[in-house]
């Protein structure tokens, strides 16, 4: 199975110029950050930096070739890329020789980087066909140029703040980036939530103006990668028409992205059409939710710009493209119906609620015997449940093993698709997603060959392992020298790099992949690092080891180790971590030592403020014991990179 990448508009230096596959003019696309996904197998790279890198700058000189084949230049002596005879001789394009000069007249006057792009073709059409494709998609490139609503893309630059996770008592040294963004109604700005993440400050500056406006931050949407900001100064609405939202697009419908991408200071436009549309992986959310693919280049600085329809209404925004060496030109954009999704929530609690789930993983049911087995008629269809999230509203409902049939009275196929539009099909987490938390759906289940019906209330996802902290700084505990953190994937990140899914721990990416959280707070506890000093001499190498109990109650968070540790009046300390390690450390002696070794290291404090009030659940060793056998229970143990066994989250 090929790995599949998939990158944000942003990141870093270009290879190479690329020509698009389809033909329609654009810019070429530059790679970018990557993150993972532990939904498939696809791995997806990210990084909270922004649109910080410093590209290698575009030359218009620069010439660009698909990978094997030779160099020819298009319509010169009456042939063109893609045919292996002249035109003239094939007489397959039904095109005047007359217009044919006049192109290549024209040609000769634009620059290369255009004549690269526009020009491009593919074998299996025609060169009239590909011409009246290009003719649509620059024609709206050329509409929306002079259109009003372009004055309502505004570039926009974010100092970022990057909380340490190897040092969590400081942060990194703070960095700046530019992207886009667009004004809607309401006096509000919408830009990518990558764009905007860990900011100090935020920054706009409109089209043709030279001042920049700060801006506020309303509210970060880490599922759907959006955020809203607004600016206090009257000055900054003047003069602007505030962009208006279309109806979800159809397939090879024309699109244009607008924004401040990498190559230039001044706002920029590309063009395509749309390729795809489909519940896809969102980078920055580490989640799955709508999405239209385009073959418009999404650049860095592209993120957070908007992408218009032929009527000049804004149907998504830019947030990410894909990155394979058997693809080009590949960009994603967030719907409408996400983006709407995003606004809604927002006025309904004044804050983002999130994407709510059912909090279940499930099964195809796409095999006869399988059907068979659980007792399915031949004219049933839907999808086994494999497990329920001990924290969803679900679990009070739905067993391991039933079979889920429709989803607010919508069937469900064995392949875990609904209907969509005319002649689509779409994943049915698309159903869920458009609800709001704190909703209800009705589903139907077939349990021992019985039909039930349930109304179950819909809630955000609380992860073991969350893939954000959400603008929080990260929590610690020091004693003896041994640094206690939470896991978290930027924890992961900071530790490993972006490969973290190859180089960290099997025990910490199983419980990454395949573990459920039980209750609410429930956190995984690491060692961190041990600062070195007489205390703890023998375990210096214990590195980003999970602690799974003290004097054998089992820790629940990292508040309730902390709490547990500072009221222990026990001669020793004893830590039970994974692997069938224990750290045990005088009580008195380790107390004492702490102030030195923060006094060495230049710490302010011991622990982080958000840890400094009371954890009041003291747990018993029998509970602790009972634990370990849940445990093993609740932790499965499949093969997650295998396509067709990965969990399917909805």
């Amino acid at each position: 199975m090929e790995q599949i990448t998939v990158k944000r508009g942003r990141g870093r230096p270009p290879k190479q110029l690329q020509k698009t596959p389809t033909g329609v003019g654009s810019t070429p696309s530059a790679p970018e950050f990557q993150k993972p996904n532990a939904s498939n197998n696809n791995s997806v790279e990210g990084s909270p930096n922004g649109d910080i890198e410093m590209l290698e700058s575009i030359l218009p000189g620069m010439s660009s070739r698909r990978r094997g084949r030779p160099r020819k230049h298009p319509l010169e002596n009456g042939s063109a890329s893609g045919f292996d005879k002249p035109i003239g001789q094939e007489n397959i394009s039904g095109v005047d020789p007359k217009d044919l000069k006049k192109m290549k007249t024209e040609r000769s006057l634009e620059s290369p980087l255009r004549r690269s792009s526009r020009y491009t073709l593919s074998s299996p059409h025609s060169l009239s066909d590909v011409i009246r494709q290009n003719a649509n998609a620059d024609s709206v490139a050329d509409d929306v140029k002079g259109s009003p609503f372009m004055n309502a893309v505004v570039k926009v630059f974010c100092v970022h703040t990057e909380p340490n996770f190897s040092l969590p008592w400081q942060r990194k040294r703070q960095f700046s980036s530019n992207s886009s963004g667009f004004i809607i109604d309401g006096r509000r700005v919408l830009t990518n939530a990558h764009s905007v993440e860990h900011h100090t400050q935020v920054k706009l500056k409109k089209r043709g103006s030279d001042t920049k406006y700060l801006a506020t931050v309303l509210a970060i949407g880490t599922e759907c990668d959006i955020a809203m900001l607004t600016v206090s100064d009257d000055e900054f609405w003047e003069g602007v028409s505030p962009v208006q939202f279309g109806a979800l697009p159809t397939l090879q419908d024309a699109v244009t992205v607008v924004g401040y991408p990498i190559g230039g200071d001044t706002i920029s436009v590309t063009s395509g059409v749309v390729s795809r549309i489909e519940v896809l992986s969102y980078v920055h959310g580490a989640t799955e939710l709508l999405g239209v693919q385009i073959d418009a280049a999404i650049n860095a600085g592209n993120s957070g710009g908007p992408a218009f329809n032929d009527k000049g209404q804004c149907v998504g925004i830019a947030f990410q493209s894909l990155k394979h060496e058997d693809a080009e030109n590949i960009g994603y954009v967030i719907p409408t119906p996400v983006i709407t999704h995003f606004i809604t929530d927002y006025e309904r609690s004044g804050d983002y609620t999130g994407f709510p789930i059912l909090g279940i993983e499930w099964q195809k049911m796409e095999n006869p015997d399988l059907r068979i087995a659980m007792g399915m008629l031949s004219t049933q269809k839907g999808v086994r449940v494999r497990r329920v999230e001990p924290t969803a509203p679900a679990a009070k409902f739905l067993r391991s093993s039933d079979i889920l049939l429709s989803f607010d009275a919508i069937d469900i196929a064995n392949d875990g698709t609904v209907p969509f539009r005319r002649g689509e099909r779409i994943g049915f987490s698309y159903l869920v997603s458009k609800k709001y938390t704190g909703e209800h759906a009705r589903v139907k289940i077939l349990r021992e060959s019985e039909y039930h019906e349930f109304d179950i209330e819909l809630s955000t996802h609380k992860r073991l392992v969350p893939a954000h902290i959400k603008g929080k700084p990260p929590s610690y505990y020091i004693i003896a020298g041994f640094v206690f953190s939470a896991l978290s994937v930027p924890y992961l990140r900071s530790e490993y790099g972006k490969d973290y899914d190859y180089d960290a721990p099997v025990k910490l990416l199983d419980k990454l992949l395949h573990s459920m959280a039980r209750t609410e707070d429930e956190q995984l506890v690491v060692i961190s690092q041990v600062l070195v000093a007489d205390i703890n001499i023998g375990y210096e190498d214990i590195v980003n080891t999970q602690v799974l109990a003290f004097n054998g109650v089992h820790v629940k968070n990292l508040r309730h180790l902390a709490d547990m540790v500072e009221n222990c009046e026990d001669e020793f300390l004893r830590f039970d971590l994974e692997y069938q390690q224990i750290v045990v450390l005088a009580t008195k002696k380790s107390k004492e030592a702490t102030p030195d070794i923060l006094a060495t290291h230049c710490i302010p404090s011991a622990i982080s403020d958000d840890l400094k009030t009371s954890y009041v659940v003291i747990q018993s060793k029998n509970e602790w014991d009972l634990f370990t056998g849940i445990e093993q229970d609740l932790n499965y143990h499949g093969n997650s990179h295998a396509i067709t066994d990965k969990m399917w989250a909805a």
